[in-house]
């Protein structure tokens, strides 16, 4: 069983407006093409399979809230992220799908 949490896109997008995260603490996992399609300002991409070469980029201090195009990829990063030691993992339910359509983009 995992400890992660899963959260909304709305719960997000209101801790951003509160300014209650920083961008640091949104990880996207998506590739490059997806991320330059559109993407969350604040955030930083680190694509899912460079996660493991990249983790001393990770601060591991603060909340993450990890997201990708739908909510899979993202749940198996805070999977590998909580076998690596992290803690305070916050999936984000419906990805960039969820949050594009909150924003009026659509996304796919």
């Amino acid at each position: 069983m995992n400890n992660w949490q899963e959260v909304t896109a709305q719960y997000v997008l209101e801790l951003l407006d509160n300014g209650n995260i920083d961008g640091n603490q949104i990880i996207d996992v998506r590739e490059g093409f997806e991320w330059e399609f559109y993407h969350l300002e604040p955030s930083v991409l680190i694509p899912m399979n460079t996660i493991p070469e990249r983790l001393g980029e990770i601060d591991g201090g603060k909340p993450l809230y990890i997201v990708c195009a739908h909510g899979v990829r993202s749940a198996a990063v805070c999977n590998y992220l909580e076998e690596q030691g992290y803690s305070s993992l916050h999936n984000v339910a419906g990805g960039m799908a969820a949050i594009a359509s909150l924003k009026g983009f659509q996304y796919d």
